[in-house]
C-alpha cells in the first residue's frame, strides 16, 4: 500500500503542508465511547471553550456509558455541557451499553455503515460519527466536509470559494487517505 505522504505529496497543493507539519497520522482511540462524547463535547465550540468543558468533564464524571447513563442533566450542565448536549451524551452511554459497542464491533464495517449506525442515536449527525470514524476507529480515508476547519482550510489552501461538492470531488485525489489529508487542513486554520 502507498504511503500516505506520499500520495499527499504528489499534491502540489498539499506537498508544502506535509513539508511545514510532518508526517501526520491518525491512531484508534484507546476508549470509543469517550472519544465519542469529546466530539459531542467539541462539536461547534472553539477550541478553548471546548478544551474547558471537556477537561470539567472529566475532572466530575468518570466518563463511561454506565457513568453518563446515570449522569444529570443539571450535573452535566454544571460542567459547562448545554443540555442537548447532556441529552445526546446519555444516548450514547444507552446505545453503547445495549448495543455493545467497542471498537472492534465496528471492525469490517465501511464508513458509510458506521456512519448510519451512530446517526440513528438521536443527537448524532454526519459530523459527530465521521469524528468517531477518524478518531475513535483510527480510519483514513474520512473527509468531514461538515467541519468548518475543514471547509476553511480548503479555501485557504486552494484560495477558492469551494462549494462543498467541489471540496469532496477535489478531496477524491487524497483516497484512501483523506482524515490525513483534513488533519492537514486542519493545521492550515489552527
Amino acid at each position: 500500500m502507498a504511503d500516505p505522504h506520499d500520495i499527499l505529496r504528489d499534491d502540489p497543493a498539499m506537498a508544502p503542508l506535509v513539508a511545514e507539519h510532518g508526517e501526520l497520522s491518525i491512531e484508534p482511540a484507546e476508549d470509543p465511547f469517550e472519544r465519542l462524547v469529546t466530539s459531542v463535547v467539541r462539536q461547534q465550540l472553539a477550541v478553548a471553550a471546548a478544551d474547558a468543558i471537556e477537561e470539567r468533564l472529566y475532572e466530575h464524571f468518570d466518563v463511561t456509558p454506565t457513568e453518563m447513563r446515570s449522569a444529570s442533566i443539571d450535573g452535566l450542565r454544571d460542567v459547562g455541557v448545554s443540555e442537548r448536549k447532556g441529552e445526546t451524551i446519555q444516548n450514547i452511554a444507552i446505545a453503547f451499553d445495549e448495543r455493545d459497542y467497542s471498537r472492534e464491533s465496528f471492525d469490517g464495517r465501511s464508513d458509510e455503515a458506521v456512519i448510519d449506525e451512530l446517526t440513528d442515536i438521536s443527537g448524532i449527525g454526519p459530523w459527530t460519527a465521521k469524528m468517531f470514524c477518524m478518531f475513535a476507529l483510527g480510519r483514513e480515508d474520512v473527509f468531514p466536509v461538515e467541519d468548518l476547519g475543514i471547509r476553511k482550510g480548503m479555501q485557504t489552501v486552494f484560495d477558492d470559494e469551494m462549494e462543498r461538492s467541489a471540496m469532496v470531488a477535489r478531496a477524491e485525489r487524497w483516497q484512501p487517505y483523506r482524515s490525513i489529508a483534513s488533519m492537514y487542513l486542519w493545521r492550515v486554520v489552527d
